[in-house]
């Protein structure tokens, strides 16, 4: 699955084209190598760190997700690792 589409439904952004456009602007890291190409494939067991906000998300990706759910749904979709 493509990076900017499973951020979207894991609902770190509101829309795909927020996150494509977030992903080409900042640095992402999947896998500890960054990455500014939202067409990026993402795997079940992939870490994934990103800045959002004053905060920086460390996750590991658990499922790709078939659809973008319901909040709960989404939480479903990754593991928050602490970043310290």
């Amino acid at each position: 699955m493509r990076l900017d589409k499973w951020l979207w439904h894991a609902r770190f952004f509101k829309s795909r084209t927020l996150a494509a456009r977030y992903v080409e602007k900042a640095r992402c890291r999947l896998d500890g190598r960054v990455t500014n190409k939202p067409h990026a494939s993402v795997a079940p067991g992939m870490v994934l760190a990103f800045a959002l906000g004053a905060r920086v998300r460390v996750v590991r990706i658990v499922a790709l997700g078939e659809r973008r759910g319901p909040p709960v749904e989404a939480r479903a979709l990754y593991d928050e690792i602490d970043p310290a």
